[in-house]
């Protein structure tokens, strides 16, 4: 099997922060290149087939309504007749965008599950707004139980806190749904006792990684550790490269990100690789030290996906790149939506 010699593949990535951007950020455009590495017209250049669309909040009052308010610009985006974006909800449309040239699908999810249910109020009204999000964006791919910090679920990644009584009652609830939860945020304890809860209680929950690196090349609280990415390859999950220069090294150059690539398809990776690219807007953050966010070549998903990718043809197989752009990802959702 042979690649375009440009390498202009499609692909799959499993995380961007477009939303927050359009609701939360002035005069906030969703073509406008110069704020956000996923600004649509990038997305279109890059051959992105399928952009999953976070719908973030962070722990406290007013979680739910910030995030309903991502919910509801998902569908505004999803009606918009004038754009190339089409909400993909079942593996059909799904193998209609991959055709389409020029189309981008995008698809839902939940990044924190604050989003859906604040700290204080009955878990049952939670999961009634979590259905509400479902209806209204005809999908969610995954959900993310927290984000960095702990909430009424468990431990964020930035914590040592394990699952709590609420987080063993949210993955009762998502048996059978369909419905990736994701690890990318958790704590290591977090992590270890939902794989533990969901083998006692034989609990049919795909698990993924949306966007984490290996931990064995760069020691961050965000990425991966090798038991536990071993444990995601084993159950068939997914694991999202993350662009951000904080995840992939702090010290090295922009070939870090190319050893976590190559380090996972070395330790049995291969068909649990994809793209989490994690852009988002950054240009009113005021600690400096995280500048630059990505590196140059990183930074627009217009070039950055085949730049990996053709600088990666000489330590991968046409087929292995064809599995990290696209064909991962794509079985995956096939699977999961069966």
């Amino acid at each position: 099997m042979s690649l375009p010699t440009n390498l202009s593949l499609p692909v799959i990535d499993l995380h961007c922060d477009l939303l927050v951007y359009l609701t939360d950020v002035p005069n906030a455009d969703m073509n406008k290149l110069e704020d956000i590495g996923c600004a649509v017209p990038s997305l279109a250049e890059g051959n992105i087939k399928l952009q999953v669309m976070a719908i973030y909040s962070a722990v406290g009052t007013g979680s739910t309504r910030y995030a309903e308010l991502q919910r509801d610009m998902f569908r505004r985006l999803a009606d918009d007749q004038t754009n190339c974006l089409t909400a993909v909800t079942n593996a059909a449309k799904l193998a209609e965008v991959m055709q389409q040239p020029g189309g981008v699908g995008m698809v839902a999810a939940i990044e924190n599950a604050a989003g859906f249910c604040e700290e204080h109020e009955p878990l049952e009204d939670g999961f009634k707004r979590l259905e509400k999000m479902i209806e209204v964006c005809g999908r969610i791919l995954y959900i993310s139980f927290t984000h960095h910090t702990a909430n009424r679920f468990g431990g964020g990644n930035a914590s040592m806190q394990g699952i709590t009584r609420d987080g063993k009652m949210l993955l009762d609830y998502l048996h059978g749904r369909r419905i990736a939860v994701d690890l990318s945020h958790t704590s290591d304890a977090l992590a270890f006792d939902m794989l533990e809860h969901i083998d006692r209680e034989k609990l049919d929950i795909p698990l993924i990684a949306s966007h984490s690196n290996f931990r064995h090349v760069w020691q961050h609280e965000r990425n991966l550790p090798d038991e536990l990415a071993q444990e995601l390859i084993r159950r068939k999950g997914l694991i999202g490269m993350n662009f951000l220069r904080k995840f992939v090294h702090a010290e090295l150059p922009e070939e870090a990100l190319l050893e976590h690539i190559v380090y996972g398809f070395a330790n049995g990776a291969e068909d649990a690789l994809c793209f989490g690219a994690d852009y988002f807007y950054f240009a009113d953050e005021q600690d400096l030290s995280r500048f630059p966010f990505y590196h140059k070549v990183h930074e627009q998903a217009g070039s950055s996906y085949a730049h990996i990718l053709h600088s990666l043809r000489e330590q991968l197989t046409p087929r292995q790149l064809q599995k990290l752009a696209y064909s991962n990802a794509r079985q995956f959702v096939e699977r999961l939506w069966e």
